[in-house]
């Protein structure tokens, strides 16, 4: 069985086949499906060793539809980079790396989470991100009528539009009715209704 190392990137991936026969053949492609298909598809069953990271997992699926072995394997365990050489250039020296440590055996298998926590845990990252924004908005709002001498009143990020309308605002100084702060977005209302320890635990986190 052939052992193959891939340093996987955002745009482009290093990798290093050590063939049965001991040859080592690499190849530097673009971090793509139809890219990954030309260049592994047509092989034999390989054993395939990757670094758990953001593109991982969807590059480890692609890998197992093509019929290889695949292995994420934890970027902190020091042991599978014992065989790393500084004279090799970095990318083709870590491919060459993870493929040595494949053939060893020299590394520690990462946790691969399941469809519906990868599903739960993207809801949750962009609800995080659309309260964040909420709250800065909410924040520019207050200090900028702080500078007209309007004080907002406090209470709860849902009820600042009102609060705000009932200022005797000058000029042309109203919340424009679709500014981000005044859309009340679908991930607002399922936080509400569930909250992100009640969905995180529905998962198991």
């Amino acid at each position: 069985m052939e052992h193959i190392g891939i340093d996987v990137h955002k745009v482009e991936s290093q990798i290093c086949i050590l063939t049965e026969d001991g040859e080592i053949v690499e190849r530097r492609i673009r971090t793509q499906r139809e890219r990954f298909g030309t260049v592994l598809g047509e092989r034999a069953p390989a054993r395939i060793l990757i670094e758990a990271s953001t593109e991982s997992e969807w590059v480890a699926r692609c890998l197992e539809e093509l019929g290889h072995e695949v292995v994420v394997a934890d970027p902190n365990f020091a042991a599978m980079y014992a065989t790393r050489s500084r004279k090799v250039k970095a990318d083709r020296r870590d491919a060459r790396t993870l493929a040595e440590a494949c053939r060893l055996g020299a590394y520690r298998p990462a946790h691969r989470t399941s469809d519906r926590q990868r599903h739960v845990r993207a809801q949750l990252a962009v609800r995080e991100a659309l309260v964040q924004t909420r709250s800065r908005y909410i924040s520019l709002v207050g200090a900028v009528l702080r500078r007209e001498g309007l004080r907002v009143a406090t209470g709860n990020a849902e009820g600042f539009v009102k609060r705000v309308e009932r200022l005797a605002l000058p000029g042309q100084s109203r919340v424009p009715p679709n500014s981000p702060y005044a859309r009340r977005s679908a991930y607002d209302r399922e936080g509400r209704a569930n909250g992100p320890r009640n969905v995180s635990r529905r998962v198991g986190f």
